[in-house]
């Protein structure tokens, strides 16, 4: 991994700035559940929030990947972390008001700022090596790791003193990182290879197309759909699911995301880079998405909270195995130069999941009980699972897709 990062300073910068930009936003992922329960008690209206917040990114992601393969990645990133921190401070003033307006509004611009994924992605796309594309992925991911391991605990910490406390420094370090990306970052896409392509929805609509049009790769995008629709609802609901189950408080909370986060460190930063060459992407990616299905049906029978580290735990090393080989798979499947786009399409996809995701699991816990979500979600990863076999036994078959959608064809 030190290897890779001192040969593309570029991706040590993008790390830098992936790792600052997690570290805001795993600050406030265990606490939101908490500030929202003080205005209205309900699992359900919690996983409404987080779908909110779902459906902006689903509006804006493919957006901003036309607009970063039409004017460069650093100015779309730039705006990005900069909407960030507008939308912490804006929380933190919500939860001081006890608005649950403020809150709401709040978290649908986070939604548009976090929106900038792809946009990462095909930054990584233009600077890495296509044989090192799946370690560089996992290298950022790396970073999301590291931020969910170190900003939930500090994020704990500062819910001690007041649970908008956490908002108002996520803020600050959202702002401090947008002046360092601005003083860091530099361009990936050089302007030869820019393609101008309209922002209207028939633009829109044909990026989210143009991901779906790779035949061969359409059971991976259902298999990364299913998973991210169980992960999602369970990220949300975790929260309420423990303090409900077993009376964890905030800070709880933040030392368990904490605990998952480490344990993505060591899959995406040790274990990706190590077991790649030996097993192939096909093997994480099944392997991955077993052990996630058999923790989480486990995790909805646990009797006591201690269980909830290995178990959840292992279902955090198969999600980091799974997602950057799968992301990877895809992104290999893009033209030339188009990798914002079908990035965009993806992330599109990942956010219908993202949205359908907290509003079933907060459904099935008012409803059904705390334990639901996690059989729920098992079932999916089931089907995830599947899909992928499918999916990479159709590549074997056929070898790696070529789209046949051309986006230069595009209105």
């Amino acid at each position: 991994m030190s290897a890779l990062v001192r040969r593309s300073s570029p991706l040590l910068i993008i790390f830098l700035c992936v790792l600052i930009d997690m570290l805001g936003y795993s600050m406030i992922v265990p606490l939101l559940p908490f500030i929202v329960h003080e205005q209205a008690e309900s699992a359900l209206v919690v996983g409404m929030l987080s779908s909110l917040y779902a459906l902006m990114q689903l509006l804006a992601a493919p957006v901003l990947g036309t607009l970063s393969d039409r004017i460069g990645r650093r100015p779309v990133l730039l705006g990005s972390l900069l909407a960030s921190s507008c939308a912490y401070a804006l929380l933190g003033l919500g939860g001081m008001c006890g608005s649950l307006l403020l809150i709401g509004l709040a978290v649908a611009w986070g939604g548009v700022a976090g929106a900038s994924i792809p946009t990462v992605q095909a930054y990584i796309s233009d600077r890495a090596k296509s044989s090192e594309r799946t370690r560089s992925l996992g290298l950022v991911g790396a970073a999301f790791g590291i931020g969910l391991m170190v900003g939930p605990a500090a994020g704990g910490l500062l819910s001690v003193y007041g649970l908008n406390v956490p908002a108002f420094a996520a803020a600050l370090l959202a702002l401090g990182n947008a002046l360092f990306a601005l003083v860091a970052l530099p361009e990936s896409l050089p302007a030869e290879r820019r393609v101008r392509r309209s922002l209207s929805p028939t633009s829109i609509a044909s990026q989210i197309g143009y991901a779906v049009a790779l035949p061969n790769l359409r059971p991976l995008l259902l298999a990364i759909f299913l998973l991210n629709l169980a992960f999602a609802g369970l990220q949300s609901n975790f929260p309420i699911f423990s303090s409900t189950r077993f009376g964890w408080d905030p800070l709880d909370n933040g030392i368990f995301f904490a605990f998952v986060g480490f344990c993505g460190v060591f899959t995406q930063g040790v274990l990706v880079g190590r077991l790649l060459p030996r097993f192939g992407e096909p093997l994480l990616i099944v392997g991955g998405l077993a052990l996630m299905t058999i923790s989480l049906s486990l995790t909805a029978l646990a009797p006591q909270d201690w269980m909830l580290f290995p178990l959840l735990g292992v279902m955090a090393l198969g999600l980091s195995l799974a997602m950057p080989s799968l992301t990877s798979l895809i992104a290999g499947g893009a033209g030339e130069g188009r990798q914002g786009a079908a990035l965009g399409g993806m992330q599109a996809l990942l956010s219908l999941a993202l949205i359908f995701g907290p509003f079933i699991a907060g459904m099935l816990f008012d409803l059904y009980g705390p334990s639901t979500p996690y059989l729920g979600a098992s079932l999916f990863t089931a089907g995830s699972l599947t899909a992928a076999i499918f999916g990479l036994w159709a590549a074997l078959r056929h070898g790696r897709p070529k789209c046949s959608v051309h986006l230069d064809q595009q209105p």
